[in-house]
C-alpha cells in the first residue's frame, strides 16, 4: 500500500461514495465552463488528480492520449478497472513535487487539476507550481478548479485564492486567460455553500489583455 501523500486524506476511506458522485455526472456538464479551451483534435493530456478516472476516460473517448495521475491507491485501481483504455497510461505520483512525471521530461498540451490545488498548502503550493508548469507544452493550457467553502470532515483543504494562482503562475511564465467564479452545479453543494473558481492559462507568449474573466 501507498503511504498517505498530503491531501488525500479520506479519499480512500471515501472511495465507493466518491465513484458514485463523481461518476453520475457527466465530465461534460463538471467541465462546461472550459470546455472552448479543451482541444477538439488528439493531443497530450495530462490530469493531476483524476480521482475516479471520469475526466481521463472522457479525454481518451475525445481521441486523446492521456497520462492520469492519482496517488490514492483506492482510488487509481478502480478507476483502472473501471475505465481500461489503451489511450489512458496511469501513474501513482504526486504534488508538490511530481517527481515521476518530471523525470519523464514529458509536455502536454493540455493539463488538468480539478478539485486537487486547494489540498496544498501555503508552503506547498509555491514549490508545486513549477513542476506543474514543466509539463505544460509552450503554446499549451494548463486548467486550475478551485473548491471554495466547507471542508469535509476528515479531508484536507485549504480556503486559495484565485489571485494567488494567478500570480504564482504568471511567475511560471503561464498567462492567465480565464477567471471564473461560479455556483456549483451540484445542489447539495449549493446549499452546503460550495462554490467554485475556473482558472485557465496558457504557457509563454500570450498577452491576458482582454482575455475572458481576467
Amino acid at each position: 500500500m501507498s503511504a498517505l501523500v498530503s491531501g488525500t486524506e479520506g479519499y480512500s476511506e471515501e472511495a465507493e461514495e466518491l465513484f458514485k458522485q463523481y461518476e453520475s455526472f457527466p465530465a461534460a456538464e463538471a467541465h462546461r465552463a472550459v470546455l472552448h479551451l479543451i482541444p477538439q483534435t488528439p493531443c497530450r493530456v495530462l490530469d493531476i488528480g483524476s480521482g475516479t478516472g471520469r475526466d481521463a476516460a472522457w479525454f481518451a473517448d475525445m481521441g486523446h492520449r492521456v497520462v492520469a495521475v492519482e496517488p490514492t491507491d483506492a482510488m487509481r485501481l478502480r478507476a483502472m478497472a473501471l475505465h481500461p483504455s489503451p489511450r489512458i497510461e496511469w501513474l501513482n505520483d504526486s504534488l508538490p513535487e511530481l517527481p515521476i512525471l518530471r523525470n519523464r521530461s514529458e509536455v502536454f498540451e493540455l493539463v488538468m487539476l480539478t478539485a486537487v490545488w486547494m489540498h496544498l498548502d501555503e508552503e506547498q503550493r509555491p514549490r508545486a507550481m513549477p513542476n506543474v508548469a514543466s509539463q505544460v507544452a509552450p503554446g499549451g493550457t494548463l486548467i486550475i478548479k478551485l473548491r471554495h467553502g466547507p471542508v469535509p470532515r476528515g479531508r484536507r483543504m485549504f480556503e486559495v485564492s484565485p489571485q494567488e494562482t494567478i500570480e504564482l503562475a504568471r511567475d511560471c511564465d503561464l498567462r492567465a486567460i480565464l477567471k471564473l467564479h461560479r455556483q456549483s452545479t451540484l445542489e447539495q453543494n449549493r446549499a452546503a455553500g460550495i462554490t467554485w473558481s475556473d482558472l485557465a492559462f496558457v504557457k509563454g507568449g500570450l498577452s491576458a489583455a482582454g482575455a475572458p474573466g481576467v
